[in-house]
């Protein structure tokens, strides 16, 4: 009975030890299969700390409808040192406001969109160097080669207001033939080589990317040496955004970010990272604090 016992004993512990064989093994093959090995703890919370990260889409899309000094005092409680600022007409007669309580905070006025003229005289006066964030056209005429030089051409007014007044502009993805990555790349080429403007970058936007995810190494590729700001967002398949649904999700809530983020950390980009509101029907706090507690448990899988 003994000798019997011990080989039951003997035969179910290598039954358990073959279990675990075969579990790791598929572990590390789900591994390779995605081409992902674990990021160092320190690239990871570099890239993605506080330090680095972007607020963006909080001012018309705040459903709580802050003005310049409740959103700056908010922005500075949640951690964040950056905002890009979005605006509407309304919005304007603060412009000024908004610059001040930023500087009261501690807080950097990293980026604006598009252009209004009242901007470049705080410029000045502030000592500020805002990246300028806009649309990339998107012509619908000509060949290839006349797109991109008809895209680059229609830039040109804001690429030599940038260049005046010393500041970056980003050609900001928005779907459309100026959302694709390679033609993005191919008008900030055509900008630099023939105006000389090496001032001008891309901002892409994972949000405006759903068509890119299977790609996005390539693209990430591709767009790196001109990459000014990188904006993550929760990503869902492409087929979902286009019958209407979840196209902005918190960080850590889509199915492909957590992929997409180590293949960023992967290429070795070490540029800005914006985090988003964008839903109007929310507290820009809840929505930033949603993305940075979603945030928090990406990080932790980047580099087990």
């Amino acid at each position: 009975m003994a000798n019997w016992m011990t080989s039951r004993h003997i035969m179910r512990h290598h039954s358990r030890i073959s279990g675990l064989v075969i579990v790791t093994m598929g572990l590390l093959l789900c591994r390779q299969a995605w081409a992902i090995e674990p990021a160092s703890t320190d690239r990871v919370h570099e890239l993605f700390g506080p330090e680095n990260l972007v607020a963006w889409c909080i001012v018309p899309f705040d459903a709580k409808k802050r003005g310049p000094a409740e959103r700056a005092e908010m922005v500075e409680r949640l951690g964040l040192k950056r905002v890009a600022y979005d605006w509407r007409d309304e919005h304007v007669p603060t412009f000024e406001e908004e610059i001040q309580e930023y500087q009261k905070h501690g807080i950097e006025f990293f980026a604006f969109w598009s252009w209004h003229d009242s901007l470049a005289p705080l410029v000045k006066k502030y000592d500020i160097q805002p990246q300028i964030w806009s649309t990339c056209p998107s012509p619908t005429e000509g060949s290839q080669p006349e797109k991109v030089v008809a895209a680059a051409n229609a830039m040109l007014p804001l690429v030599e207001k940038c260049r005046e007044l010393g500041l970056s502009l980003g050609l900001y993805n928005h779907g459309g033939w100026g959302g694709e990555p390679a033609n993005l790349v191919a008008v900030c080429e055509e900008l630099r080589q023939h105006h000389d403007a090496m001032h001008v970058g891309i901002v892409y936007n994972f949000h405006h990317g759903h068509g890119h995810i299977d790609d996005f190494a390539e693209s990430l590729k591709l767009m790196q040496p001109y990459l000014l700001c990188l904006n993550i967002n929760g990503m869902t398949d492409e087929a979902t955004v286009l019958a209407g649904r979840d196209k902005i999700l918190p960080v850590g809530s889509g199915a492909h970010e957590r992929e997409m983020l180590h293949i960023v950390v992967d290429s070795g980009y070490t540029g800005p990272i914006g985090i988003l509101d964008h839903r109007s029907e929310l507290d820009a706090k809840e929505s930033l604090r949603a993305n940075l507690e979603g945030l928090k448990l990406v990080i932790e899988d980047l580099h087990e």
